[in-house]
């Protein structure tokens, strides 16, 4: 995964929709593979960190107290033999996150992995079949764009105005159902943003970069 094969997924995407969507699409999995990439090194570097503190406890006498610079012994037999199997687990982990890391692999679940296990417990998850689903679908689906300065309102993707409408660049396979010119498709519901209103709206009049980002509220059903 690198710039060469992002920008040869994005041509890909170019000839079944636009450029801009293109890019848009692809950046978001990019970020995601990048931001997945980070974790996995940190996830590597707190398995060491372990194993390193494992080993030197292990290597220590039962009950011995640890220092201000060491930690020391465990505190029984139990507790060294709990930990020695501990360590094995840890190990072997680590060896998988390095086989993982060396062939650019990694572990991504869109939608979360905590909601993807919560379809095999619904019960404990206090929620129904179709609620579950309802949610799934809501968590991997998203539309965002970035900003562009000197563009129209900061963004031709997904333009909102100063007065609070919203209209989308449609794809060229999508554009007989714009119903606006230039092959935009406005909204019928306005926006605000309460939150940092002041600072989006100087950001709009002036033709300045705003990124938008927009996604499902399943609980509250917008």
């Amino acid at each position: 995964h690198s710039t060469d094969t992002w920008a040869a997924r994005k041509r890909e995407l170019t000839a079944a929709s636009s450029s801009r969507w293109g890019g848009a699409i692809t950046k978001a999995t990019h970020d995601q593979w990048a931001l997945s990439r980070r974790c996995q090194l940190a996830h590597i570097q707190s398995l060491q960190a372990g194993i390193k503190t494992i080993r030197h406890r292990l290597s220590q006498p039962v009950g011995q107290k640890g220092t201000k610079r060491a930690p020391g012994g465990y505190r029984s037999k139990k507790e060294w033999f709990q930990k020695t199997r501990r360590l094995h687990v840890l190990e072997e982990r680590l060896e998988r996150e390095r086989a993982d890391r060396e062939a650019g692999v990694v572990h991504v679940v869109r939608g979360g992995k905590r909601l993807a296990r919560h379809r095999h417990n619904l019960g404990a998850a206090q929620l129904t079949e179709s609620q579950w689903r309802q949610r799934w679908e809501a968590e991997r689906w998203f539309l965002a764009a970035d900003g562009e300065s000197g563009k129209r309102y900061g963004n031709e993707t997904i333009r909102v105005t100063p007065d609070g409408e919203v209209s989308i660049r449609l794809p060229a396979p999508l554009a007989e159902l714009a119903n606006a010119k230039h092959g935009r498709y406005v909204l019928a519901a306005k926006v605000s943003f309460p939150h940092r209103g002041e600072e989006w709206a100087d950001r709009v009049e002036a033709n300045r970069a705003v990124a938008y980002h927009i996604r499902l509220d399943v609980e509250r059903g917008r």
